[in-house]
């Protein structure tokens, strides 16, 4: 067995650097809700050092919010949203001689992407313009309208818990967050085993996000999965 170990880099957050080497895929913010060119810039370059994966993380302009406030945006609004930080990310990546492979919605826009069609058909025509597939919560309307056009990648969160129907406790409820490393590598083996997910999310801006990707890393090589960017 297999996954693919993803972060959120590029943010501003301080951890690119120690992370980078250790994960498989990094989502790479795209300058609206943190970071700037610069820091995407740097994350890109530190990814094309050490062979990693990339991808585009869009998100709302809510620097504020770090991008995690819902927003009420038309569906053009949204495509353009989307596809204006992709392109513009798409040119710093090709100037570090690497190319983005996928587009992962970030905070706000994720989770309403996840659940209504008005956020997700935007985003799904932006990634089918540009042919790249989206990343997000498997049986989610983002997982059923991109499956068979833009393509979809499943994605599980170690750092995050669940609600009985598989969508993510929001962050200003109780027990939103795993804490304990033991926790989210139970928490892992259960999405990879049961949910068929091809991607594992430990967030970068997380202070605990080193400690949860080792432990992580040990736990996969104990178990003789095995680390590698999906296809």
């Amino acid at each position: 067995m297999q996954i693919d170990l993803n972060s959120d880099l590029g943010e501003g957050c301080g951890l690119d650097a120690e992370l980078m080497p250790l994960i498989t895929s990094a989502n790479i913010c795209c300058g609206f809700h943190a970071g700037d060119a610069a820091t995407a810039h740097a994350a890109l370059m530190l990814a094309a050092q050490h062979g990693v994966q990339v991808g585009a993380h869009p998100g709302y302009a809510d620097r504020e919010n770090f991008g995690r406030r819902e927003h009420s945006m038309t569906p053009d609004q949204i495509f353009e949203l989307c596809l204006y930080q992709v392109g513009a990310l798409a040119g710093l990546a090709a100037a570090v001689g690497v190319r983005l492979g996928y587009i992962k919605p970030h905070g706000a826009l994720y989770n309403q992407a996840c659940r209504e069609d008005g956020y997700a058909r935007p985003i799904m025509a932006a990634a089918e313009l540009l042919r790249m597939p989206v990343m997000g919560l498997p049986d989610s309307r983002l997982a059923t309208l991109c499956q068979t056009d833009a393509g979809f990648i499943s994605e599980g969160f170690a750092d995050r818990r669940y609600r009985p129907d598989g969508t993510l406790v929001p962050r200003d409820q109780p027990d939103a967050f795993v804490h304990d490393v033991e926790e989210a590598v139970a928490q892992a083996d259960w999405l990879v085993r049961a949910r068929g997910i091809r991607t594992l999310c430990v967030h970068g801006d997380n202070p605990q996000a080193l400690e949860f990707v080792r432990g992580l890393r040990e736990a996969f090589t104990r178990r003789d999965i095995s680390l590698r960017a999906f296809a």
